[in-house]
């Protein structure tokens, strides 16, 4: 069109109505080429224009951290695509071919569980374990239901998903190692850890006014997030403390109500930067998580955060000086350290320091999102 409309097109057509053949066939040959490069990646990928090319898509159930997460590579790598889903789909695992059929990727991003679904002739799949619940250890916080599904149809999907991968990666050393030990995986696990958006969860501009201490617990009220201890937890606290606790985006029950427990419903994520401002410590007695996102918001916020001494959490938390880690389902030790820190303004704003410098060195989205980049590309580089 741009050839048909120029200047130098409409002169020749007026003085030479021949001269307009030869445009026109360039104009085709333009065309074919555009449309080369478009339905097969590879050309694509020869160029050398990787950061500028790249197609990665990425299906995924919205509603949960994984989700989050990859929003925001989609947000900062250009080309990378989220197809979000209902996660009710999984109950029908066929209906998810759908998801990843449109379009020309050069890449499917998306995590283990379901990927066989996703999973494309000559596209590499890159699969992601944010989290691992495959093993005996978790089925004490699964329902009769949960715990058939895990042993059997989910675990063959994931044995297959991890099979026709090219690359696997993990958002920590606890559930790399994990899965290897737990699923027999002789290949390498690259680990990239999650990372957050440290100019969006900052510290209060201004010292909290004085008042009850609020102690936030963030995530679903499930038994694995360690929601069931909350109660128990509170009533041994001291008088002026406060937990307040969100619902999460996938449970609607509230727990006991009884003093120094308070629920506030579910909070949308643009809403949570300004809940982290307004909370003095993180509880987050959870038994299993991949690398907890709201461990990562509540550090980068500059909060301590107290938690469990099991699975990824060491390795975000510093115990004893960027929070405590407690035994799992300890009920007192927990309450132990809330008090402590209650007491102790001046602890929990050392502590806060300290998680939000190294959220800044380590954990930003920045740092995850050119780890990511960089994955990409040597995937494609491999595929040549």
């Amino acid at each position: 069109m741009f050839i048909q409309q120029s200047p130098f097109c409409f002169l020749v057509y007026q003085n030479n109505i021949f001269c307009t053949i030869p445009i026109y066939f360039c104009k085709l040959l333009l065309l074919d080429i555009v449309e080369l490069f478009y339905n097969y990646p590879f050309l694509r990928r020869s160029t050398g224009a990787k950061s500028f090319c790249m197609k990665v898509l990425s299906p995924i159930p919205y509603g949960s951290g994984a989700y989050v997460v990859h929003k925001m590579l989609e947000s900062g790598i250009a080309g990378y695509e989220v197809a979000s889903y209902n996660p009710n789909l999984s109950f029908f695992p066929p209906a998810l071919f759908a998801k990843a059929r449109g379009g020309h990727p050069d890449i499917v991003h998306t995590s283990p569980d379901y990927g066989v679904f996703f999973h494309r002739k000559q596209v590499p799949l890159v699969l992601t374990l944010h989290s691992f619940m495959l093993d005996p250890f978790m089925r004490r916080y699964f329902s009769l239901a949960q715990k058939i599904h895990y042993a059997t149809d989910l675990r063959f999907f994931t044995c297959c998903s991890l099979k026709l991968a090219a690359v696997i990666t993990s958002v920590s050393h606890f559930t790399a190692d994990l899965a290897r030990k737990e699923l027999n995986l002789s290949g390498d696990i690259r680990v990239i850890y999650n990372g957050i958006n440290s100019r969006l969860f900052t510290p209060p501009a201004q010292q909290r006014a004085k008042g009850p201490v609020t102690v936030l617990f963030s995530g679903n009220l499930t038994r694995n997030k360690g929601a069931h201890l909350l109660p128990r937890i509170a009533e041994k606290l001291k008088p002026g403390i406060v937990i307040k606790y969100t619902q999460g985006l996938r449970t609607k029950t509230k727990l006991a109500d009884i003093p120094h427990l308070q629920p506030i419903g579910a909070v949308a994520y643009r809403g949570m930067p300004e809940l982290y401002r307004q909370a003095d410590i993180l509880l987050f007695p959870t038994a299993r998580e991949g690398l907890s996102l709201s461990a990562l918001e509540a550090m980068s916020s500059g909060l301590p955060v107290v938690t469990t001494r099991s699975a990824s959490m060491p390795e975000l938390i510093e115990d004893g000086r960027g929070g405590f880690l407690c035994g799992l389902e300890q009920v007192d030790e927990f309450a132990e350290k809330i008090n402590l820190l209650a007491d102790s303004p001046s602890l929990r704003k050392q502590m806060g320091d300290f998680n939000r410098q190294r959220i800044e060195k380590s954990f930003t989205i920045e740092t995850m999102v050119q780890n990511y980049k960089n994955l990409f590309t040597e995937v494609l580089d491999r595929s040549l």
